[in-house]
């Protein structure tokens, strides 16, 4: 049984369609890199540079497989446009909590 993305520190599963091997790993590395930056932008009150990365993540993320990151996104550019600090913060703890817990499983596609 998959345990549930609700459980605090359970893995979660993600199924992805083999073909994108070669470039997952990267593509999550790359979001790992965006979390400081945009905790060092929230820092400085740079809410445009949050929503920049922001909007990509919510952009890439469906095309590799991760819905997840994509809502993510999503919200976090919205709180990012609305200048709402604590709203951006929330949204960069769950995206490394996500990233995190995240077991990425290959398989064909559906």
């Amino acid at each position: 049984m998959t345990p549930s993305p609700e459980q605090p520190g359970a893995p979660i599963v993600v199924q992805v369609d083999e073909a994108l091997a070669p470039i997952v790993p990267a593509y999550l590395d790359n979001r790992r890199r965006d979390l400081p930056a945009m905790r060092a932008a929230l820092a400085r009150a740079d809410f445009e540079a949050v929503a920049l990365l922001a909007h990509r993540m919510k952009g890439t993320g469906q095309g590799y497989g991760f819905s997840a990151i994509s809502g993510i996104g999503a919200r976090l550019e919205k709180a990012a446009q609305a200048q709402d600090a604590p709203s951006v913060a929330d949204c960069l703890d769950e995206l490394e909590d996500y990233l995190a817990r995240i077991e990425v499983v290959y398989g064909a596609e559906n």
